[in-house]
């Protein structure tokens, strides 16, 4: 807990009356710095319910969507900002990675870099990204030593995926609603094995890893079908994926589980095999326990060693 039930109360409070002064008062800067890591589970919060963002050092995800875009209602913006900043300027250091999603840049969102750039969150998150311009542009506002990601969820974002990645870019999420909404194509499409959605998947993973940057796979609705989100997350692991956006605690502890069960004994196995056989001059066998091995394999053990790590 960041705060204890009385302050809560008067924070709570505040938000309610869309009390400013309360906020502004207090607000003087960050006492934090930037972190970098990758992650495997982000869990939507939003930034209007103190209840929430006051179990933030308590939340067993890897990274954190501190929400100020949808499920905030336009008159709860501003005080959902201040209130944001507020928490951010009094966290402890061992909290997950905060990312905080801003509004579109032209809907306050440019207004709400410039007071997060004096509260250094880890990084910050832009909607409804067009082109690799949105990403210079947001580059430009949002301080360097914060991360950048960007919501991919229009279809001309689609079109630019490796554009946007390599313009500055760290992170892009798949917002696949949004974006099926854009194409005009029916929601109905997102079943597993639906070959358009497998498409868009595999273009947005593709292009985003291409251009270096890491992808994130959309948010499942239905919290409650926690079996059919534990299929998605076995189907995007198997494409590749590392990482999914989350909506509840129990969509976090079925990421962690799916995406961060890594075989590191193999891993290890097939690196120590490999070196010691590249130290006589070959680099491809035939190994008893796991058939032929050459450089590939043991690229592949080393990703899978250092994402187990991670």
């Amino acid at each position: 807990m960041i705060f204890d039930a009385e302050h809560l109360s008067l924070i709570q409070e505040a938000i309610a009356n869309k009390d400013e002064h309360f906020f502004l008062s207090k607000l003087t800067g960050a006492k934090r710095e930037p972190r970098k890591g990758r992650f495997s589970s982000a869990l939507m919060v939003s930034a209007h319910r103190a209840k929430h963002l006051n179990k933030i050092d308590e939340l067993a995800a890897d990274a954190l969507i501190l929400n100020l875009e949808d499920g905030v209602a336009p008159e709860m913006k501003r005080i959902a900002l201040l209130a944001l900043c507020y928490f951010l300027q009094n966290l402890p250091t061992d909290t997950p990675l905060l990312v905080v999603r801003i509004n579109p840049l032209d809907e306050g969102g440019d207004q709400e870099i410039a007071l997060l750039n004096r509260f250094l969150p880890d990084a910050i998150r832009i909607p409804k990204v067009r082109s690799k311009e949105d990403i210079k542009r947001a580059r430009a506002l949002v301080d360097p030593a914060i991360d950048l990601h960007a919501s991919c969820e229009t279809k001309e974002a689609f079109q630019n995926i490796a554009s946007i990645a390599e313009s500055g870019a760290e992170v892009l999420y798949l917002g696949i609603l949004d974006l099926l909404a854009d194409l005009a194509l029916p929601q109905s499409i997102l079943k597993l094995g639906n070959p358009t959605i497998d498409y868009i998947l595999a273009k947005f993973l593709v292009d985003t890893r291409s251009a270096g940057a890491e992808a994130v796979s959309f948010v499942y609705q239905d919290y409650k079908d926690l079996e059919g989100f534990s299929d998605w997350c076995e189907h995007e692991k198997a494409m590749g994926y590392e990482a999914k956006a989350c909506i509840s605690p129990d969509q976090v502890a079925v990421v962690n589980r799916i995406f961060k069960s890594f075989d590191m004994q193999k891993a290890r196995y097939i690196k120590e095999r490999f070196e010691a056989m590249a130290a006589r001059g070959i680099t491809g066998f035939r190994d008893e326990k796991y058939g032929f091995i050459d450089e590939p394999i043991y690229k592949d053990a080393l990703n899978i060693l250092q994402r187990g790590e991670e």
